[in-house]
């Protein structure tokens, strides 16, 4: 089996593939205070739970924002399986279907590489993915694969937490579809300003993307939150949550 591990700034999902299958996913809390051991005992755990041996993972391949947990997790890795894990970096961008832009090799997430991937992959034309995560994010991809640019926003949890810690009496809310725009109570006014405001954001920049690229490109949704305004938004072709994983699983593949 192949492993994947997709580390952002609030969450690590992991992923096991059996040939084209995603048989398993788990999504932890990211803890950089956590070692090697504290990760290792986590996801023992879980494999035995889902009644998986450790030694069936024949390849395990990387994603990470978090540069402090790349060795923690090359470590784990290697005492759970007895194997090395692959890092993804700018040394295998050159076997990839997407260009990063030169001036971006050493700055554009990992994550965003992974999705750019497995959106270019499904369309072989330009595309778009939002990716709900900590920052919410806009990549575009050309007809040739380069990836033209992106835009990023604090993401919609990210804001909702900075009212909470910012402010002294706005509390934290869940991030769900209000009755309507118009408030009537605190929590309602707060899902109306965020959940709806940044739907009025993902479709103005992806129109605006859309203008950059000169075609009505079709837009993937991803990341945690992206069910949020999937619910209330038509801009959006296609909702994927696991499209990080599913792009480097490919990368795993072209990269030998």
């Amino acid at each position: 089996m192949l492993m994947v591990i997709d580390i952002g700034n609030t969450n690590i999902v992991v992923g096991l593939f059996h040939g084209q299958d995603l048989v398993q996913d788990w999504r932890l809390y990211t803890d950089p205070r956590r070692t090697d051991d504290e990760y290792g005992s986590i996801l023992r755990s879980l494999f035995r739970d889902s009644g998986i041996a450790p030694g069936t993972i024949e390849k395990t391949i990387i994603s990470s924002v978090v540069p402090t947990l790349n060795e923690t997790f090359v470590g784990m890795i290697e005492k759970m399986t007895g194997k090395n894990a692959l890092v993804l970096g700018p040394s295998l961008y050159s076997k990839l279907p997407v260009r990063v832009p030169e001036t971006a090799v050493h700055e554009i997430g990992s994550d965003i590489v992974c999705d750019a991937v497995a959106a270019y992959s499904a369309y072989r034309a330009a595309c778009i993915v939002v990716d709900f995560g900590t920052a919410l994010t806009f990549t575009a991809i050309d007809d040739s694969g380069d990836i033209r640019g992106v835009a990023i926003a604090p993401g919609l949890g990210t804001a909702v937490k900075a009212l909470f810690r910012d402010t002294a009496q706005l509390p934290s809310v869940p991030l769900a579809v209000p009755p309507s725009s118009l408030g009537t109570n605190t929590i309602h006014s707060i899902q109306a300003g965020v959940v709806l405001g940044y739907q009025g954001l993902v479709e103005t920049l992806v129109a605006r993307i859309r203008s950059d690229l000169g075609k009505d490109a079709p837009v993937i949704a991803t990341g945690g939150l992206s069910h949020v305004l999937a619910s209330v938004s038509t801009v959006f072709d296609r909702v994927d949550g696991l499209l990080t994983l599913k792009g480097l699983k490919s990368i795993a593949e072209m990269a030998g």
